[in-house]
């Protein structure tokens, strides 16, 4: 799963792109938002702000990972688009609380923003660095 996620993710265009949608949908006026009537599955929008900045992370962290093979350096670079991702969700929040009209300013998004961001960081972790982490060699305590 992971060669076929860097054959046609791992590419500069795709974090890009998600970056770009991420910022455009998080500055679309309130007015241009579907309103649900009918089925209506209670704080879905959290749900949605997790998965795009759990995708931010993520597809940046492939990219990475497809052009450094360093570990330590890719766990950095992980962590700063982690960091970079809370930055963004934080910063689209307040940009929605003064610029965008019939947005406003919620906690509970850059809460779910920052959980978002988290697992993504978190599967990035587990699925992109285990390969490398493999040529390190086991360290046992002496008994």
């Amino acid at each position: 799963m992971i060669p076929f996620l860097r054959k046609y993710f791992g590419n500069l265009i795709a974090p890009l792109l998600w970056t770009i949608l991420v910022a455009v949908l998080c500055c679309l006026p309130g007015r241009m938002l579907p309103n649900e009537t009918g089925f209506k599955i209670p704080e879905f929008d959290k749900l949605v702000h997790a998965g795009m900045f759990g995708g931010f992370v993520f597809l940046w962290a492939l990219y990475l990972s497809k052009k450094f093979t360093d570990s330590r350096r890719l766990l950095r670079l992980f962590f700063l688009f982690f960091i970079l991702s809370n930055a963004f969700g934080i910063g689209m929040e307040f940009l929605q609380k003064c610029c965008i009209p019939m947005r406003d300013y919620d906690e509970a998004d850059i809460i779910a923003d920052m959980v978002g961001a988290g697992i993504g960081y978190g599967l990035s972790n587990m699925l992109l660095l285990p390969q490398f982490m493999k040529k390190v060699p086991e360290v046992r305590e002496k008994v």
